[in-house]
């Protein structure tokens, strides 16, 4: 994968464990953008079922994605977790080098990958106290016990450091951080 140096717009990677509500906080910005055409928010490439819970997303099965992965063009970020397979569109890097921002919910573990790939990253760590979390895990009813129980094990792990990383708190009203999203992506 080459390096892509002559991007001149700014890539938004959301991150943070799940339950910290970053596809709710994305979704608030996208409404409040209202088709602001200097801001994208792609779909991910995701080994889930159509209409199944969550994001809007395009589902492929497992083989499409590996043949998908194997077109060296097909994504500009891929990764595997929770037993499923993500994918960002290499489409990026047009909306990028056209000077737009690219706001994206990904892993925490294909940041230093976006960071040799892309020159100008803003990581918005999005967190919550765990109460908050714990609570948010249980509601949504997709996770075990043993699940949740190692989600926030993971959490509490959860620290990002660099001078490229904002944190958003996500664990009071979702307006604020929405607002505090929408400002990054205004002024960047």
């Amino acid at each position: 994968m080459e390096t892509a140096r002559h991007l001149s717009g700014t890539l938004f990677l959301v991150v943070g464990p799940s339950g910290a509500g970053k596809d709710s906080l994305i979704d608030g910005a996208r409404t409040r953008l209202n088709g602001d055409p200097g801001v994208i928010f792609p779909r991910r490439v995701i080994t889930r079922p159509p209409g199944s819970i969550g994001e809007d997303h395009i589902a492929v099965d497992e083989a499409e994605f590996d043949r998908l992965r194997q077109e060296d063009a097909a994504f500009a970020l891929h990764w595997d977790a929770h037993g499923l397979r993500y994918g960002i569109p290499a489409a990026i890097d047009h909306h990028l080098s056209a000077g737009r921002h690219v706001v994206i919910n990904v892993s925490r573990g294909v940041i230093d990958q976006a960071r040799a790939r892309y020159p100008r990253i803003a990581v918005v760590s999005v967190t919550v106290p765990e109460p908050v979390l714990e609570d948010r895990l249980r509601t949504r009813g997709r996770e075990s016990e043993e699940m949740i129980h190692h989600r926030l094990s993971r959490a509490r792990s959860y620290r990002l450091s660099g001078n490229d990383v904002v944190e958003i708190d996500n664990g009071g009203v979702l307006d604020i951080s929405v607002n505090q999203l929408v400002a990054m992506l205004r002024t960047a």
